[in-house]
Formats: structure tokens, sequence, C-alpha cells
């Protein structure tokens, strides 16, 4: 007999049976329990309208509706809220490509609401920096209510309302984090809302582009 014999069959023993507990046993128990005690979360947090998945609460899409809210800009590639290619700019704050860019960004903000002159809120115009960040905070979405109600047919107050509504607190007993809005899920507040509008409105409006 070999006198590494002894050495190699309990290593390969070993490695097979660590393999099988942290590659096959494991894996399947954790999902497993988090299918049935989170069984929303496990499943992506998805969010569904008529049945039918529209998002994901934990990412951001990329609204340009000007019906709609607008969420923070995204720096992922190819596209915007990449959720395979999660990243920010990396652009320093001294970096002329960042500046041009937020430029660009009160310009398209300014253009789609051309009588509001109120200060344009950071988050708008800057990029997370996972670029996936599904929030905004509440003077974001405040700042985009006279828009929307405006291309909705809406007053402004129906729609603070519903940006008052869909304010998340921060959490642990308001330690941890701060206020904000959810985009996807006030945009579906607010189509509901519209939706229950137009019989006292005198008929329905045109409506906005699908939810992407």
């Amino acid at each position: 007999m070999n006198a590494t014999t002894p050495i190699l069959r309990p290593a390969i023993a070993l490695l097979i049976a660590l393999s099988v507990l942290t590659g096959l046993v494991y894996p399947l128990a954790v999902t497993g329990v988090a299918k049935t005690v989170f069984p929303a979360q496990a499943a992506g947090s998805l969010v569904t309208k008529d049945g039918q998945p529209v998002g994901s609460a934990l990412i951001g899409q990329d609204f340009r509706d000007p019906a709609r809210f607008w969420g923070r800009p995204s720096a992922t590639a190819p596209t915007p809220y990449n959720a395979a290619a999660s990243s920010g700019s990396n652009d320093g704050p001294l970096n002329p490509a960042l500046v041009d860019a937020v430029k660009e960004r009160v310009a398209t903000l300014r253009a789609a609401d051309p009588g509001n002159d109120a200060p344009v809120p950071a988050d708008l115009v800057t990029a997370s920096a996972s670029g996936l960040d599904p929030h905004i905070s509440p003077a974001a979405a405040l700042y985009q209510a006279p828009r929307v109600a405006r291309l909705r047919g809406l007053s402004q107050e129906q729609v603070e309302r519903l940006v008052l509504r869909h304010t998340e607190q921060p959490l642990l007993f308001g330690l941890v984090g701060e206020p904000r809005v959810n985009v996807l899920a006030l945009n579906l507040a607010l189509d509901a809302a519209a939706k229950a509008d137009e019989p006292r409105q005198g008929g329905p409006r045109p409506a906005p582009q699908p939810m992407r």
C-alpha cells in the first residue's frame, strides 16, 4: 500500500462531504427556509399590477414619461438600472463630467416643467452608488408634484397627499436611514388615483406610457 493512501483517503472523503454539505445541502436549506418564511423577498420582492409583475421594490426603473414620477439617475451600463452591472459613475465632485451631467439633468427637469423655479433636489440629478436605488427623497417627489398633477389632470394637493402617504420612515424607531419614497409604488398609486378620478373629470384622459 502506498504510504500516501492513509492521508489521501480521508482528505478526498472530507472534500466530497464538504462539497455536498456547502454546495448542495446548505443552499437548498437556506432557499427552503427563505421561501417559507419570506416568500415575497425570496422571489425578488416583485411588485404586481393586475396579476402581472411590473418590477421589483428593490430596483429602480428608468421612468421618462413626464406624467410619472422620475427616480434617481442611474450610471449602470449599457442601460439604466441594469441589475447585472450595479455601479456608480465614480465621478468626483471636481470632475467636469459630473458638472456637465448635473447641468443636463437640471435642464431636462426644467424643460419638463417650465413653470417650476424651485431648487432641484440633489438626488434628482446625481446617481446613487449602486445605480439601482428605487427610492427618492420626499423633497424630490414633492418637487415633481406640480408637473405630474398638471399632466394627469389632478390637483396638486391630491398628488402631494399621495407622496406623503407613500413616504417610508427611517428604520429602527427612526434611527437608521432617511425618509424615502419608492418611485414604482408611488407611480402605481398615481395610476390608481387618476383612474378613480376620471368619472368626476368627464371621462378618461390620454394614458401615460406603460409601466416598464
